[in-house]
Order: C-alpha cells, then sequence, then structure tokens
C-alpha cells in the first residue's frame, strides 16, 4: 500500500517542511534508504509514528483509476505489512476506504510478513518483500530503491496498466 498506493515520499516531505521550515525537492532523497532520506535521520521513525500519518498520505498518480480498471478482469487485493505499526491499522482502513472504496473488506490484507499472500502477482516498493514472495514480483519504482535490480521494475500506474491490460 504505502509507496505505491500511496505517495509516502511526498508525504515524509511535507512533514520534514512542515517540522522544519525546510522544503526539499525529490531530487534530495533519490537513492536514499527510506529510513534514512531526511537530513534528520529520526524524522521519519517518528512520522510513521505520528497519529494521523498513514490516515493523510497522497494517493499516487493514477493509482485509483488504474485498480478500478484491474478489478474489472483481475481479483485485486491490497496487501500492507501494517503490523510493523499497528496504530496504522484503522488508518489505512480508513484511507482505503476513501480512496478506494471499491475495493471490499474482503480483498484487504493487513499482515506482518507478505511472503504468506499466495498470488499470482505483487506489485510492492521493497524487494524484501519481492524476495519472500513465491510468485512474480513486481518492483513499483520508488526513491529507496532506484538502484535495485532484480525485479522488473513498473515506474509509475501507467506502466501497470500497460503491464495488465494491454
Amino acid at each position: 500500500m504505502d509507496g505505491v498506493l500511496a505517495n509516502n515520499k511526498l508525504h515524509y516531505l511535507n512533514y520534514y517542511f512542515e517540522e522544519s521550515g525546510v522544503r526539499l525537492d525529490e531530487e534530495n532523497i533519490f537513492g536514499l534508504n527510506e529510513n534514512d532520506c531526511l537530513p534528520d535521520k529520526t524524522a521519519v521513525s517518528r512520522y510513521i509514528h505520528t497519529p494521523g500519518f498513514f490516515r493523510t498520505l497522497p494517493v499516487s498518480t493514477d493509482a485509483q483509476d488504474v485498480v478500478r480498471e484491474l478489478q474489472k478482469k483481475y481479483d485485486v487485493f491490497v496487501v500492507s505489512a501494517a503490523m510493523e505499526f499497528p496504530h496504522s491499522l484503522l488508518e489505512k482502513r480508513d484511507w482505503l476506504d476513501e480512496h478506494f472504496p471499491f475495493i471490499t473488506w474482503k480483498n484487504i490484507v493487513f499482515c506482518g510478513d507478505k511472503s504468506i499472500i499466495n498470488t499470482n502477482f505483487l506489485i510492492d516498493d521493497h524487494v524484501k518483500n519481492l524476495m519472500t514472495f513465491s510468485e512474480k514480483g513486481l518492483l513499483f519504482d520508488a526513491f529507496h530503491n532506484v538502484h535495485e535490480s532484480q525485479f522488473e521494475r513498473l515506474k509509475h500506474w501507467k506502466d501497470v496498466y500497460r503491464y495488465f491490460l494491454e
């Protein structure tokens, strides 16, 4: 969910600006580890433990339209390793209800380890989740995974559309 359906990069930058008054461009964090992408190395950890952080994530460009189209052909599940941040469970559910109301509760999986997911495809922004997935893993482009090359990459939601629907 985060980094694929939701634009956590923009959210980190906006939180940092509100906290510090310093506006960073996206290029400033390109290629950096997600946990260390801001000048204050404790910032991301603070933000993801801040009530409301997950509830206010911006939606990734084209995600809603493409997921709606995917559902016409595929059984789409949203999977999030939400157990890492237990306070995020309700926020993530409310976020999905608001931005993806066409995804039913039966197709939302909050877990700790995505290797339990038994689907044909997994689109994720973290290689660690794709490495333990038993079927076809697709890497969704993110600032923190630009140097990864072991999985097929989808740069944005229009690539997802082309991959699955054209």
